[in-house]
């Protein structure tokens, strides 16, 4: 099973999951929005996998800083403009793991979740 691993390197979350999973042995391929970006494809992806309210990450401090228009009506649509145009306000870690952990992408670090997932 490939792993893919999205998010910034120097977030918290993002630290605990890959000392999670490097415990576990499990290899896998690391993405760094920061230096890498987000494509809207792959963004588009995750949103029919798990919707953009999961994936958007309205409590960090990128989407607070938004101008209001921004942060207000937001949609599929506008939230995937956003996601690839700001990807720190995408939740982290983002992982594409196949059907290895039903249905393909966990969104967040819950280590109980990714223990039955990812075993």
């Amino acid at each position: 099973m490939t792993i893919h691993f999205y998010g910034i390197t120097n977030c918290d979350t993002v630290k605990k999951a890959r000392t999670w999973l490097s415990a576990k042995g499990t290899e896998y391929e690391f993405h760094d929005f920061k230096k890498e970006g987000a494509d809207q494809d792959r963004v588009r992806g995750w949103v029919e996998a798990v919707g953009w309210e999961k994936l958007l990450n309205r409590r960090g401090t990128t989407f607070r800083s938004l101008e209001p228009a921004q942060q207000e009506n937001l949609d599929a649509e506008k939230a995937i403009r956003l996601m690839v145009a700001r990807p720190t306000v995408i939740k982290r870690p983002v992982i594409e793991c196949g059907e290895a952990c039903g249905g393909g992408v966990l969104v967040g670090f819950d280590a109980a979740e990714w223990e039955a997932k990812l075993g």
